[in-house]
């Protein structure tokens, strides 16, 4: 809490009173097939491509831990590989006692990948009040205003249990007062780790780590820093930065920075999010109409509302309905102009999920998209025709998201911004 009035141009955060957590799932692509084939768990994965049989070029996407142990990694030739870790289809009826010592092959599937992703994305924006996403599998959350320092580490344990018990996924969790140790602090315990790098304490946490974990150095950089004589980020930290600067340029400044523990940037959104959407999971499958009718319908305003709050007008309504084991099913209907009406989008989502009312559901959803965030005057639709509601939706796209393509309690608060597809 911060009390008392502010001298005029002083930010009413200090850095030290900023609490910044980095979520990081763990081998996301292994993960996310481990939920479609729950057999799957505690066996060696290995996601990617060119594996199957007359196929000579690919790499690894993603290795579990288990095929980690064998020596495989992402970006790995899948040659490599299969070298390494045997696919288990190969040798399923080799005799050969070390036909044990195989993995499970499958092919990157970018479609499921992201409607997981979604799902976690939801959770997180739920949990802060800004979230900067990196990429499908982690991002930068600032729960400044949503927590404490003598409680961030039950904060952020309250986020993975979510994660774990909602979706289904593990993550792994650093908090800390800037961007760059939350990162390492992800980092640091894997696969499932949470750790907690206190203000006052993120230099000597940095210190003693090898300068291959610091933030932004990869192989060549470190190689380059060990041949000036610095090996860990105690040493880049306790350095004259001159010759730093001379070898890296303004780059050089940022490293002798970050290994001091300063990092003044801020979790800052990515763009103007094109959609906002909101989920829901049954505990297991369910086949009763009225929960789901009851859900879309709740759904529905939550998602409403949020584009209100944000001052979002929307051309596109979409549900999503995820079936067993893990078939997801989108439709949407677009709409003649940009709207800001609740009551339509209940309307067109309860119409677009009619065909699943009857249907097992597992999880469900709704999104409004084709988002305009300038000032309009049309923000409702009452003056739209029945004729013109039956024309759009005889014109709008519907059709099954595959699972399975070969391209490379809620708590917290708010929705998700991420695509149903």
């Amino acid at each position: 809490m911060r009390d008392g009035p502010q001298l005029p141009g002083v930010t009413s955060e200090d850095d030290e009173d900023r609490i910044v957590l980095h979520v990081d799932a763990d081998c996301f692509y292994a993960s996310c097939e481990r939920l479609r084939e729950p057999a799957l768990e505690g066996e060696p994965v290995v996601v990617g491509m060119g594996y199957e049989p007359g196929e000579t070029v690919g790499a690894v996407a993603t290795a579990s831990y288990e095929a980690r142990e064998f020596g495989v990694e992402s970006a790995q030739a899948i040659s490599t590989a299969l070298e390494r870790l045997p696919r288990r289809a190969d040798v399923d009826d080799d005799p050969d006692p070390t036909a044990a010592e195989t993995g499970h092959y499958r092919p990157v599937d970018m479609d499921y990948y992201e409607s997981i992703s979604e799902d976690v994305r939801a959770i997180l924006h739920e949990c802060a009040d800004v979230v900067r996403e990196v990429s499908i599998d982690e991002a930068y959350l600032d729960v400044t205003d949503r927590t404490a320092w003598e409680v961030a580490d039950g904060f952020a344990r309250h986020v993975k249990n979510r994660i774990r018990r909602e979706i289904g996924v593990t993550v792994s969790v650093g908090v800390a007062p800037t961007m760059s140790a939350a990162k390492i602090a992800s980092d640091f315990d894997k696969p499932d780790g949470l750790t907690v790098v206190q203000p006052g304490e993120v230099r000597e946490f940095l210190a003693p780590l090898e300068v291959d974990l610091l933030h932004g150095v990869g192989p060549v950089t470190a190689r380059e820093l060990r041949e000036m004589g610095l090996e860990t980020a105690g040493d880049v930290a306790e350095a004259d930065p001159e010759p730093l600067v001379e070898r890296f340029g303004e780059r050089g400044r940022e490293l002798y920075d970050r290994a001091r523990g300063e990092d003044d940037r801020r979790v800052e959104p990515k763009g103007e999010p094109k959609s906002f959407s909101r989920e829901s999971a049954f505990g297991s499958p369910v086949e009763a109409p009225g929960p789901k009718r009851e859900g879309i319908e709740t759904l529905a305003a939550a998602v409403a509302d949020r584009a209100r709050r944000e001052g979002a007008l929307y051309r596109t309504v979409g549900v999503k309905a995820v079936t067993p084991p893990y078939d997801v099913h989108t439709r949407e209907q677009s709409l003649p102009g940009p709207v800001d009406d609740p009551d339509l989008v209940e309307e067109i989502a309860l119409e677009l999920f009619e065909e699943f009312l009857e249907r097992r559901v597992r999880k469900l959803g709704v999104r409004v998209a084709n988002l305009e965030f300038a000032a309009g005057d049309q923000t409702s639709l009452d003056g739209w025709s029945s004729a013109d509601h039956d024309r759009a939706r005889d014109e709008q796209s519907t059709g099954d998201r595959p699972t399975s393509s070969s391209p490379p309690e809620r708590s917290c608060g708010q929705t998700s911004l991420g695509d149903f597809g």
